[in-house]
Formats: C-alpha cells, structure tokens, sequence
C-alpha cells in the first residue's frame, strides 16, 4: 500500500510529473497574472478577480463539457486540455493586450481545466486497482497542497527576479511538458463510449448523478465538509489583525492548513482500505472541530496549528473515494469527477465569501468558531446518511 505501490505502476509516475509540472505553472501564471494587472491598471480589484476568474469558469466546464472525459479517451483529452491552456497563456504574451481579454483567456483555461481533473481521474479508475485509486487521487491532492504551499511564496520571487512576463512564458513551457508526459508516458485507456451531443451526455451524467441517491449523498459529503474546514481561510487576514499581529502573518494560518492536508494524506495512504474506510467519520471530526477553539481567540501561532489538524482530516475521501467508484457505473466515470471537481470548487469560493460576509457582523473569531459548530452537525448528518 501507499504511494509507492501506485507508482510502481506503468505510467503513472508520468501521471504524477504532469500533474506537479502544471500545477507549478498554474500557480506561478496566477501570481504573475495578478501582479501583471496590477502593474497596468493599479486596481486591486481587478488584481483580484485574476483569482475569481480562476475558480468561476469551473462550474460552467463542470456542467456542459462533463461528457467529453468520457466521449474520447484520455490520454488524447488530457494532450488537447494541456494544450488549450499552453495556447491561451501564450496569447496572454501578446503585448499590449486589454486587461478584458487577458481575464478572458483565463476564463478558457478555468472552463478546461475540471475536464482534465475529470478525464484524469477517469483514467485513473481503469490503470488503478479498487485498493490503490483512492491512493492515487490522494497523491494527485498531496502535489497540489504541496505546490500551492510553495507555490505562491515562490511565485513571488519568481517575479521580483524575472518580472510577470517571463513567469507567464514559464507557464506555456510547462503545460506543454505536462502534455508530452501525459502523450508520450502513459498508457492508452478507451472512451467509454457517446450517445448524443456533448452537452446532452453532460446533462445525461447530472441526471445520473442526481438520481442515484447513495451516489448523491458521497459526492454532496465530499462538498460539505471542506465548505465548511476552508471558511477560516477567508477570515486568515482579518484574524491575525484581531488578535493584534501583523497582517503578513496570516500566511501562517494559510501554510497550517496545507502542511496538515499533505501530512493526513501521508499519514491515511499507509493504512489498509478498511482501516481508511472507518476512519471516515474521525476524519470528518477532525476537519471541523479544531475551528470551535477559536472561541478563546488562540494566537497566531496555536491557530495555525488548529487549522494544521483541520487540515489533516481532509485525508476523509481516502475512506469515501472508493464508495463513489463502486456507486458510478464506468461509463459515467468522466462525468462524475468531472462535475465532483467542478462542484468542489464552486462550493469552496461561495463558502469563503459567506465566511467574509458574516464576518462584517461578527468578530472573526467568532465567525470561525461558528463554522465549526455548524459544520460538525452538517457534516456528521450527512455522513451518517451517506454511509449508512
């Protein structure tokens, strides 16, 4: 078990580069990118949205292209995905484009971007065994905190040093490394077959979803619980300035959240799958209440190591990824990862926002405190109900 028996698989440690490859570009594009219309428009707002149009493309790919992971097969899926954002984040190069069309083409790449998630999970259910999937998808999770955490400290610099441009050109270099790993390095995996129009299978696979009810209620528990764990996220700032800190420290609430997301993924992917499985609800447990102990207003440094434990309870879909895959039949596969990525992220951005809006009212430790008290209950029903 672990890690090292899914990449002992053929292929997957080509599946693995890309996937830390265009995640280092993805993150580097948008901390130049924001830099990049700041410098130009002086607006912090339009600075700003370079991360809303991000996130908000995913609900739209999400719905009307959720088909395409299963229509085509992957590998060829995955290529021409790469290739789009290569393409688009090349044409952010042109000089002298409007900051409009640039937010545009990252709209693109954000509609594009849940079809990849999608036909790459997808293809990970066919070249992985049912013990070693939910492994997988737990590694592609442990990349990611881990380039998010370095990520943007270091996409910093990157700019100071080279300026935005030049971190933009880095990111066409890398979406096209990604595509000739995932081109030249991974195992051919067949579609799984089209009945109609691509939008039409799309909103097929919603149906689908929607109504197989024991598959509704894993993918809606998958939502929920880091709905609610991420909310402290958008109150990191306005935290640290209550309890009198400086702002800038309220990167080490951020960094405590994914250093414990990368250790509980760790951690879960050495357990067997039926350890894994009834540790679910412990999980769920830890991901929500260590946010009911901001209530004593704890210092920035106890904070951050609650939102660390939060973080680690996350390592919960280890337990659930394979329900869902027993719940889906393998022709809506695509589909449903494709719609599970797209309605996490989506839920996550609303989450946050609510969390910023009550905490106009409230204090924001107590507006933490609150989440975790609602989404104890919330998440404990759900799991209940979907894993009874």
């Amino acid at each position: 078990m672990g890690y090292r028996a899914v990449l002992r698989v053929s292929g997957m440690r080509s599946v693995f580069l890309a996937h830390a490859v265009s995640m280092v570009g993805t993150v580097a594009a948008q901390v130049a990118l924001s830099i990049l219309v700041f410098e130009r428009t002086g607006s912090s707002l339009l600075s700003a949205l370079v991360l809303v149009c991000s996130f908000l493309p995913y609900a739209l790919g999400g719905v009307v292209l959720s088909s395409v992971s299963d229509r085509f097969p992957a590998r060829r899926v995955l290529v021409c995905c790469d290739l789009v954002s290569a393409a688009c984040i090349a044409a952010m190069l042109v000089p002298g484009l409007p900051v409009g069309a640039l937010l545009g083409l990252l709209l693109l790449t954000g509609v594009v971007a849940p079809v990849f998630a999608g036909a790459r999970a997808a293809s990970l259910a066919q070249l992985l065994d049912a013990e070693l999937f939910p492994v997988g998808r737990s590694l592609l999770r442990a990349i990611a905190q881990v380039t998010v955490l370095a990520g943007f400290a270091v996409g910093a610099v990157a700019v100071a040093a080279v300026g935005p441009t030049w971190l933009l050109a880095l990111d066409v270099v890398t979406f096209v490394g990604s595509a000739a790993l995932i081109g030249f390095g991974t195992p051919y995996t067949p579609a799984v077959g089209r009945t109609g129009s691509t939008v039409q299978d799309s909103l097929t696979g919603l149906r689908y979803l929607w109504g197989n009810l024991p598959l509704r209620r894993l993918i809606l528990l998958s939502w929920v619980v880091p709905a609610f764990s991420s909310m402290p996220d958008g109150l990191a700032v306005a935290y640290t300035v209550q309890t009198g800190a400086a702002a800038s420290a309220a990167g080490a609430l951020f960094a405590g959240y994914s250093v414990g997301g990368i250790l509980g993924e760790l951690a879960a992917a050495r357990l067997s799958p039926q350890t894994r499985r009834r540790l679910v609800i412990p999980l769920i447990l830890l991901s929500q209440t260590p946010a009911i102990a901001f209530i004593a207003e704890p210092s920035v440094p106890i904070a951050a190591v609650l939102l660390a434990i939060s973080g680690s309870g996350y390592a919960f879909n280890q337990g659930i990824d394979p329900l869902i895959l027993r719940a889906t039949g393998a022709e809506y596969r695509g589909r449903l990862f494709t719609v599970q990525t797209s309605g996490l992220m989506a839920i996550q951005g609303v989450s946050i926002a609510l969390a910023g809006a009550i905490g106009t009212l409230l204090k924001p430790n107590l507006t933490i405190c609150l989440a975790g008290l609602v989404g104890t209950g919330v998440t404990l029903l759900l799991a209940r109900r979907a894993l009874s």
